[in-house]
């Protein structure tokens, strides 16, 4: 995922959990920010320490960034999602981390359910 696609300075991440909307599951914290003067959706991943060790978030992140490129044709290009993983996505396989956040993006109306 290109940088462009990327939320990384605080004062971005401030300005989506100030003006939020939010949906969890046991997995995935998501808070949207819609943004209609935007050209492409934005991505900011955020993984506690309580994951583990800095490769084991490190793999988390990479694995939430491959579902989310994933699914890019199914989101909406005009908004900012802050994705925040819980412990309990440790040692998850991808395909799970993928089912997972499609459960939590079809939960905050973010995801184009398919017919």
């Amino acid at each position: 995922m290109r940088k462009t696609f990327r939320i990384k300075k605080p004062t971005e991440f401030q300005i989506v959990f100030n003006k939020h909307r939010s949906v969890a599951n046991k997995y995935f914290i998501i808070y949207q920010l819609d943004k209609p003067e935007q050209k492409h959706f934005r991505l900011g991943i955020s993984v506690s320490k309580k994951i583990g060790k800095a490769h084991d978030r490190v793999w988390v992140k990479r694995r939430i960034r491959q579902s989310m490129l994933e699914l890019k044709p199914q989101i909406p290009q005009e908004i900012d999602v802050l994705v925040i993983a819980r412990p309990a996505v440790a040692k998850q396989s991808q395909k799970f981390i993928k089912e997972q956040m499609i459960h939590v993006l079809k939960l905050a109306h973010i995801l184009k359910v398919e017919n």
